[in-house]
């Protein structure tokens, strides 16, 4: 879809804003990301290769800038080598490659598929944090963790007045490897799966909140990305809560226990584990591997290799 005209920047790219410096072996990687971002200009009077301006303005916001201004003036000032890398084109040699001027910058980026330059980007940062990660000996490698969450963007609006909603997979690190924009709150839960579809998830623990503890998204993630998670039960499952709350968590020992001030209120948490009932199990539903903070029965037909559930 076309990026706000109220952002500073699109969005794909503002993901760039707190990723760590990349390195100059990096760049092909991101060219080749780019590259598969369907181009939505007319091919008659076209003076610059989308894959080209896309570079430009992902190398731009790597460098500082916040604005679609700053991005046309960094370009402007970057040398003809590093525009030749990026893959300028260069009509008169006499003049070396030629940057785009910033009404090039700003139409494009205004136009572009934001979800395909989303995943774009989220590809070649998750590329990223995978190349990290492999520097590690198996023994110091930590789980991979991505956490599911949706947002409404402040300030963003479309042009009918309605407020941009994104829904976006952060890993436990802070980057943001992927997001959607949505029609609203209530669309999260069928985009939940077609955000984290083919970000990498083996062995991985997915978090979210209680709006998507859904069966098929505990399926999902199990059978399909073969990760792991904690499902998060409200009063959205009122049979499963209860059944949850009532188990003997007074004869549950503390595992551990964190006080807070958040939102205006004070929190504490506990947090203990218990199996789940041998009753419960000789069902359909078989026991879980892992569970968390206030009890461990995965949704109605969950997989039992990756699932964690917890009443609120």
């Amino acid at each position: 879809m076309p990026a706000c005209s109220s952002s500073p920047i699109p969005g794909a790219l503002g993901q760039l804003a707190d990723a760590e410096t990349a390195s100059p072996s990096e760049l092909p990687g991101l060219l080749t990301c780019l590259a598969a971002v369907p181009d939505p200009r007319r091919r008659k009077g076209r003076r610059h290769p989308l894959a080209f301006v896309l570079a430009v303005a992902a190398c731009a916001v790597l460098a500082g800038a916040k604005s679609l201004a700053a991005i046309a003036e960094w370009a402007a000032d970057a040398p003809p080598g590093l525009l030749s890398r990026l893959g300028a084109p260069c009509r008169d040699p006499r003049h070396g490659p030629l940057a785009p001027a910033e009404a090039t910058v700003r139409r494009t980026l205004q136009r572009i598929d934001g979800d395909a330059l989303d995943a774009a980007v989220g590809t070649w940062l998750t590329w990223r944090a995978s190349a990290t990660a492999g520097q590690a000996t198996n023994g110091d490698r930590p789980r991979p963790s991505m956490a599911v969450d949706g947002k409404t963007v402040r300030g963003a609006h479309r042009p009918d007045g309605t407020q941009v909603h994104l829904l976006a997979a952060m890993t436990g690190t802070g980057l943001v490897t992927a997001q959607r924009e949505i029609d609203g709150k209530t669309n999260e839960i069928t985009a939940f799966q077609p955000l984290l579809a083919g970000l990498g998830l083996d062995d991985a623990v997915v978090t979210f909140d209680a709006l998507h503890s859904q069966t098929d998204h505990a399926h999902f993630l199990v059978e399909d990305c073969h990760a792991h998670y904690i499902a998060l039960i409200k009063g959205n499952h009122p049979t499963l809560h209860r059944w949850l709350k009532a188990l003997p968590w007074r004869d549950v020992p503390l595992g551990d226990k964190t006080q807070a001030t958040a939102h205006g209120r004070d929190e504490i948490r506990r947090l203990k584990t218990a199996p789940p009932p041998a009753s419960r199990s000789r069902t359909r539903h078989r026991p879980c591997r892992s569970c968390d903070a206030a009890g461990s029965s995965p949704p109605a037909r969950s997989p039992s290799n990756a699932s964690t559930a917890s009443p609120t």
